[in-house]
């Protein structure tokens, strides 16, 4: 442990070189909106709900939202007691290098990477669309996915390379619109008692066990894909020891009440077996009838470009943590050290976000070029990809916060550092097993593509560990 609690400076220690430092001023309410708009509520909404009550445990389905918060919340306690001891950021692979050693840290970091990048990427098949259905609402021409595409890519690439503080301003209004017209809509159905009264789903163990209740939490689990980024703001934080558990709890926290009372809500607005019904056979136009029934044709336009709006929020804040993986990677000397240099005026890592964002382009590039679906197959192979990515990210850290804490408990309770963050890799365990057994069907039906996608993940983390053993081995740490 020793060996690498004293990492030298060039590795990113505390004593790292101040040019080296990202700037900002980050406060709770603005890591909270960063990570909760990264989960994108509305499209979650509009895309996972309708699939989790049709596949999932139908009117039991909101019941899953509870489980999966639960799950990480145990996670989360865990996390949050290792925050203290440690003092870069850097996220998942800075808790991993602390008490599993520098190479499985840097594995770690590699598999990060490449799992939030392929989101942003993968998300720009969902707004390209989302876009031409706006402009198409406001009376425009039918466009190609890919200009929206490329508008937005602009845009995140001049807010990427800006102070952050822009971007959690820009996203602060964002996901206030997005939630917004959702809690109208949930209060409307609410007050006029849904289709024939409320539904009682969400506490009936009948429903809730009902149907594949492992299908719906798999949709509960990746819904949440997002909010464990709290750790990567940690340069940009207001006294991060304490910022940054209480952004994490209040995330995970909005988040599952908000998934699991609008799901609710949904399911009321048609009935138990009405709402199955619907979103089996209009899953895609679930939420926005289901906005026209009660709110009016106003209230489910507006919800079509707030949809638009949230993807768009959704991979501004992948952007941002993306490029502070890289900054993080090339202040250990992992990547150029160039990108870890932050802007003299805005204190942004704006060659790192340069360098994310030409990734991302060549994606796009390559998914028009080939003439990928953009939502059936560039989408969802990429989201597919993440799901797996963050998941085992999480379980790795589970286990690297029990190694931590296994010799010296600092102080802290059993139940935060063995109990909770125990149950919550169990939890964790089995919601990998089910996305690993409901891949191919994620990704379109192929079990050669799930089975690329595992590839890639791994041989990420293998690259990753092997590059860290050559980097570690430099100064001694290895």
């Amino acid at each position: 442990m020793s060996e690498i609690t004293t990492v030298p400076d060039s590795l990113g220690s505390p004593a790292a070189p101040p040019d080296r430092k990202l700037r900002g001023n980050l406060g709770v309410v603005a890591i909270v909106f960063m990570v909760v708009a990264a989960a994108a509520p509305l499209g979650v909404i509009g895309g996972v709900v309708p699939l989790g009550i049709a596949s999932g445990n139908g009117a039991g389905f909101p019941a899953t939202f509870i489980v999966a918060t639960v799950v990480l919340l145990l996670f989360a306690t865990g996390f949050t007691a290792m925050t203290p001891y440690v003092d870069d950021a850097g996220a998942f692979f800075s808790y991993v290098r602390q008490a599993l050693g520098f190479p499985a840290g840097i594995g770690v970091a590699f598999v990060a990477l490449v799992s939030y990048v392929a989101l942003e990427a993968g998300v720009y098949g969902l707004l390209g669309p989302a876009g031409a259905s706006v402009l198409e609402l406001a009376g425009g021409p039918a466009l190609p996915w890919w200009l929206f595409a490329a508008a937005a890519f602009a845009v995140t690439t001049y807010l990427g390379y800006r102070n952050i503080e822009l971007s959690s301003r820009v996203l602060g209004v964002l996901l206030t619109a997005e939630i917004a017209i959702v809690v109208v809509l949930d209060l409307v159905i609410v007050a006029r008692g849904g289709d024939h009264g409320l539904s009682t789903g969400i506490v009936n163990p009948h429903a809730i066990l009902s149907g594949s209740l492992g299908i719906g939490l798999l949709f509960a689990i990746i819904s949440y894909v997002g909010f464990e980024a709290t750790a990567i703001f940690r340069d940009e934080a207001k006294t991060p020891e304490r910022t940054i558990p209480r952004a994490t709890y209040a995330a995970l926290i909005l988040i599952g009440v908000f998934y699991a009372v609008t799901s609710w809500a949904l399911i009321s607005g048609w009935g138990d077996d009405g709402a199955v019904a619907h979103a089996t056979g209009s899953g895609s136009t679930f939420l926005g009838d289901t906005a026209r029934r009660y709110v009016g044709a106003v209230g489910a336009d507006l919800i079509t470009v707030l949809y638009f709006t949230s993807l768009f929020a959704c991979i501004l804040a992948f952007h941002n943590v993306a490029s502070r993986y890289v900054f993080a990677l090339s202040q250990r000397d992992v990547l150029p050290a160039a990108l870890s240099r932050p802007h003299d005026r805005h204190g942004s890592p704006h060659q790192a976000s340069l360098w994310i964002s030409a990734v991302v382009a060549l994606a796009v590039l390559l998914a028009v070029v080939f003439g990928l679906d953009p939502a059936a197959q560039f989408y969802t192979w990429f989201a597919g990809a993440t799901t797996v990515g963050v998941v085992v990210l999480m379980i790795v850290t589970s286990v690297a916060v029990l190694v931590y804490f296994a010799r010296d408990r600092r102080g802290n309770s059993l139940w935060r550092i063995r109990i909770a963050p125990a149950l919550g890799l169990v939890g964790l365990l089995g919601a990998l097993v089910l996305i690993l057994s409901n891949l191919s069907d994620l990704v379109g039906g192929s079990s050669v593509l799930a089975w690329v996608i595992v590839s890639v993940l791994v041989a990420a983390f293998v690259a990753g560990a092997a590059v860290g053993t050559r980097v570690g081995a430099k100064v001694g740490t290895a």
